[in-house]
């Protein structure tokens, strides 16, 4: 447990220390607020009702002829809804609306990239999605399934998960910032006992650090000039990873106090948006219950989440801080540029110049998009394959972001005790052990060919097992993840990079649910996708093991001066 320890006789807090608090403070409030979007809405709630806005308007296979909800159809019966002249499979059906809102969602984070990383836009950018991403959810409370404006659905889901996307690209890109400013980084740099001792909380010590995370004796030096005049959203001089002090030299513990301030403000953000969502999972049981877990129940959960959203973000808009100073370019000016800028690093020669920041993009794009489509994969299987109830899935909802929480705070506490490991071998480890639950639900395609009720999720009890275990590991991956990619992105292009970062993030995986969808809809059996996601994950170990933390950071200021 992290225990703050303070002198006798420190000093006061500074005005600039007060203000560094209130900014960080701002910056968790989002993630109370759009947290609870994630969770109860668009890792549960949105695609279940997508699938029965899909079904209350479907027709059973193979005659398509009777609706998918009269009596005398079984409840395992195929169901597949008309769309533009063509039928779709209804399990399918929210699997194909979230790959096309990553589609959109693609196109605006690379566009705004480039102003988000203007101090003046940045929180305007946030506030602006956020608002817009709430609005969208909240009016599923006025969309029936039985209304023939039903398909308001596709655009509203759609709109959402890019106003949340588009919104955590600003947020993210706070991160370096705020990471720099902690307490633990700042007496790093300078070196002095007695501010570690005062004002860094009592439990920091870090693992040995492995020779390629080590110090590398590159300055911290400022960023660009442009962030050596001007004063950023918190009120300091602009603190980036490379913009704390202007020295010749690193101290040797810079490095890794800095990693470290990254992974733990990374981890409390998780952990404070997980409980925000598992208390507002706990709210939206009363309507499931009392509706028997409608449409309308799913309806009026969704909506709660967009009001929890929009009510959240105003503690952002009165803590986080902002900047009216620096210049304000045209925004058309700025997406053409995003798009040129986007071309020219994905040039060969570029890619090569920031080597290691590339090949952990393509490792994150592959274990992001695996792992977030397995929760989405799950909760449709143990709807539709399974035939669970709303509150039971309410309950694998909750199992997860809980024991989420657990893994975020807990898994930090066994490598800094126990293994000793650097934040990239955390990252291996955690996703080579989430790789056995879609390689556990695999064996139960023969299982279930066989008969058998019981291993390879082929009995609903194993799905709330399933959901601890993934959960323990899913909500630590996040943390450790976002925290490294803040050590080895070129410093003041924060937005720019997290917005490639934030194609495959947990609002924006694309190309698992795009393929499970179409597995679901060649085969009639979602749990096939499991083989896929398996594969999915493993691809990309090897990938993630060749990054070079220690030389990406190099290669990262290098990129910046240039």
């Amino acid at each position: 447990m992290v225990c703050w320890r303070k002198s006798s006789t420190a000093p006061p807090l500074s005005e600039q220390q007060l203000a560094d608090r209130r900014h960080k403070r701002g910056w968790l409030a989002y993630a109370f607020a759009s947290e609870a979007f994630v969770i109860v809405s668009l890792t549960l709630f949105l695609p279940v009702a997508l699938e029965q806005y899909a079904r209350d308007n479907g027709r059973a296979t193979p005659e398509l002829v009777k609706p998918c909800t009269a009596s005398d159809v079984p409840s395992d019966a195929g169901c597949k809804v008309n769309l533009g002249g063509g039928w779709i499979d209804t399990t399918s059906f929210s699997l194909y609306v979230n790959a096309s809102s990553v589609a959109l969602q693609t196109l605006v984070v690379i566009s705004m990239g480039a102003i988000a990383d203007r101090p003046y836009y940045r929180k305007r950018l946030l506030l602006g999605f956020a608002w817009l991403g709430a609005l969208c959810t909240i009016i599923f409370f006025a969309l029936p399934s039985s209304s023939k404006a039903w398909p308001l659905a596709i655009p509203l889901a759609i709109l959402a998960n890019v106003g949340y996307g588009a919104s955590f690209v600003s947020l993210n890109a706070y991160l370096p910032g705020i990471a720099a400013r902690d307490p633990a980084v700042l007496a790093a740099s300078t070196n002095d006992p007695a501010i570690v001792e005062d004002l860094v909380p009592g439990d920091i010590h870090a693992p040995s650090v492995p020779d390629e995370e080590k110090a590398v004796g590159v300055a911290p030096t400022v960023a660009s000039e442009k962030s050596s005049n001007e004063k950023d959203e918190s009120g300091a001089a602009t603190a980036t990873v490379a913009a704390v002090l202007d020295t010749s030299v690193a101290p040797p513990s810079y490095s890794a106090a800095l990693s470290r301030a990254m992974a733990r403000t990374s981890a409390h953000g998780i952990a404070t948006g997980y409980g925000a969502g598992i208390a507002l999972l706990i709210i939206s049981l009363i309507p499931v219950i009392i509706l028997s877990g409608s449409t309308l129940a799913l309806r009026i959960a969704i909506g709660m989440s967009g009001i929890w959203w929009a009510a959240g973000t105003v503690l952002t808009l009165l803590w986080l801080g902002t900047s009216e100073r620096g210049d304000k370019p045209s925004v058309p000016r700025e997406i053409v540029r995003a798009w040129v800028e986007l071309f020219s690093m994905l040039r060969l020669s570029e890619m090569k110049k920031l080597a290691n920041t590339f090949k952990f993009l393509a490792a994150w794009f592959l274990l992001s998009d695996g792992l977030t489509t397995i929760t989405a994969t799950a909760i449709l299987f143990a709807k539709t394959t399974l035939h669970m109830p709303s509150t039971s899935l309410i309950a694998l909802g909750a199992l997860v972001p809980l024991a989420g929480i657990c893994g975020t705070l807990l898994w930090p506490i066994i490598q800094r005790r126990f293994l000793h490991w650097s934040t990239k071998t955390m990252i291996v480890l955690l996703c080579s052990l989430a790789s056995l639950l879609p390689l556990y639900g695999s064996i139960g395609i023969p299982l279930e060919r066989k008969g058998v009720h019981g291993g390879g999720l082929t009995a609903s009890g194993e799905m709330y097992g399933a959901a601890v275990f993934f959960g323990l590991l899913y909500g630590a991956f996040q943390s450790y993840a976002r925290a490294l990619f803040g050590e080895i992105i070129p410093p003041s292009e924060e937005a720019r990079w997290f917005a490639l970062y934030s194609i495959t993030d947990k609002s924006s995986s694309f190309v698992g649910p795009l393929i499970v969808g179409a597995i679901a809809d060649a085969t009639g059996d979602i749990r096939w996708a499991f083989v896929f996601l398996f594969g999915m994950v493993l691809v990309a170990i090897p990938v993630l093991l060749s990054v070079n933390v220690r030389r990406g950071r190099e290669d990262a200021l290098r990129y910046q001066r240039a």
